[in-house]
C-alpha cells in the first residue's frame, strides 16, 4: 500500500515540476539546432489571398515557441515547405427538405519535411494533412471565415509538429 501511495504521489507531483516527464515531450536529434518555414504555396480556389502566409506563420511561430530550435534563412539543419491544395466549403449532415444544418470548411496541405544534415533520406517526408471545422448553415462563411481558420490551423500546426518532432 505504501508504494502504491508513493507513486500515486508522484504522478501527481509530476505535472509541478516542469522537466520530470511530459508526454509530449519533444524528441529532437541533439545535433539539429536551426529551422526554416519555406515560404507556402497557394494553390487552393476560392482561398483567402493570405491564407499560406498565415499557415506559414502559424508554424513558424508553433516551432519557436515549442522547441529549443532557433530560425535560419542561411543553411538550416531542417526545413519545411508546403502546398495549401484544399479550401473548400462542403453542405453537411442533410435534412428533410433538402437543408443542411451545418457547413464545413476543409483545409489540405502538402507538408516536405528535410533534414539537411542527415545522409539519411527516410529522415526526409511528405504528407497530406486536413483538418475541418463546422459552421451553422444560416452564417455566412465571411462572417466566421477568420476563426474557422484559426481554428483549423491550431489543429494541423499540432499535426504537422508532432510528425516533425515527437515519437507517438
Amino acid at each position: 500500500m505504501k508504494y502504491y501511495a508513493f507513486f500515486l504521489l508522484l504522478f501527481t507531483l509530476q505535472s509541478c515540476i516542469p522537466g520530470l516527464y511530459k508526454f509530449n515531450e519533444t524528441s529532437i536529434d541533439p545535433n539539429i539546432s536551426t529551422f526554416y518555414v519555406n515560404r507556402f504555396e497557394l494553390r487552393a480556389p476560392n482561398a483567402p489571398p493570405n491564407l499560406a502566409n498565415t499557415v506559414q506563420q502559424a508554424l513558424n511561430q508553433k516551432i519557436r515557441q515549442e522547441s529549443r530550435l532557433d530560425e535560419n534563412q542561411v543553411n538550416p539543419d531542417i526545413e519545411f515547405s508546403a502546398v495549401i491544395n484544399t479550401y473548400r466549403v462542403s453542405s453537411e449532415a442533410p435534412q428533410a427538405g433538402e437543408l443542411t444544418a451545418f457547413n464545413r470548411l476543409t483545409i489540405a496541405l502538402q507538408v516536405e519535411y528535410t533534414d539537411n544534415l542527415s545522409q539519411d533520406e527516410k529522415k526526409n517526408w511528405k504528407q497530406n494533412f486536413s483538418r475541418f471545422a463546422d459552421f451553422d448553415a444560416t452564417q455566412n462563411l465571411l462572417d466566421v471565415q477568420d476563426e474557422l481558420i484559426e481554428v483549423i490551423n491550431e489543429q494541423l500546426m499540432e499535426d504537422i509538429f508532432n510528425k516533425a518532432f515527437t515519437d507517438w
